[in-house]
């Protein structure tokens, strides 16, 4: 094995390991050899967080932890394990102590764009709608790409949003945030105050949906890159 470190991808709400495809033939590609993505639930922040930390405490040697939009708060609740050395925000939720995703989704900087696209189904699952979901989730991806994701959607209990974090690990690990100007899910000004306040190592920002892992894989593998470099 290489001296790089491992990585672990973290994904969020409406996806699944699958949607850092592109991210991980990229990363494979630059000479990282010990990839993993986990498969959350998406029942609970606290399942969801055990799940990731079942996957960091099999892996030998320092982690990098990634995580995609809910996945940032899979992180910052899962990354106080000792051989996590570090923290990567891809359009992703930084939550403090305390506070839950849907406490900055209703942060009064602006409403994200595509709030009126996501409704609850009769069993609690939170679901974008079908029709929508290219418009709201990741609009510059090809229409075939970004129907795949819209059929494909893994759909969050919607209590989840409410969960809360105790000890944020970005408080006490290195991070590093990319944000989205283009994204409709979280609004990029929430993104951009949430990159402030956890005073990352740096921060990029990118002309990018939402779905920034998938449409602009190599900016995201670069920052990956970035990260992994100073931890080692």
């Amino acid at each position: 094995m290489s001296g790089k470190p491992s990585i672990v991808l973290v994904h969020g709400f409406w996806g699944g390991a699958a949607h850092w495809a592109k991210v991980i033939v990229d990363l494979n590609r630059r000479g990282y050899d010990s990839l993993h993505a986990v498969e959350n639930p998406l029942t609970s922040l606290r399942d969801d967080a055990e799940r990731t930390r079942k996957m960091v405490r099999q892996v030998d040697g320092p982690v990098l932890l990634v995580g995609h939009s809910y996945g940032g708060a899979v992180i910052t609740q899962a990354g106080d394990l000792p051989n996590v050395a570090g923290l990567v925000y891809v359009a992703a939720f930084a939550p403090d102590a305390g506070e839950s995703v849907a406490q900055i989704g209703d942060w009064r900087v602006a409403q994200a764009a595509a709030a009126g696209n996501i409704a609850p189904d009769s069993d609690g699952f939170v679901w974008i709608r079908q029709d929508k979901f290219r418009e709201s989730f990741c609009q510059d991806l090809p229409a075939d790409e970004a129907l795949v994701m819209a059929v494909t959607q893994k759909a969050p209990v919607g209590s989840t949003a409410g969960d809360t974090i105790s000890d944020p690990a970005w408080r006490t690990k290195p991070a590093w945030y990319q944000v989205s100007a283009d994204d409709r899910m979280i609004h990029p000004d929430s993104e951009r105050q949430m990159a402030e306040r956890m005073k990352p190592q740096h921060t990029v920002e990118l002309a990018a949906s939402h779905a920034s892992l998938a449409s602009q894989p190599a900016a995201i593998a670069d920052l990956i890159d970035q990260a992994a470099i100073s931890i080692s």
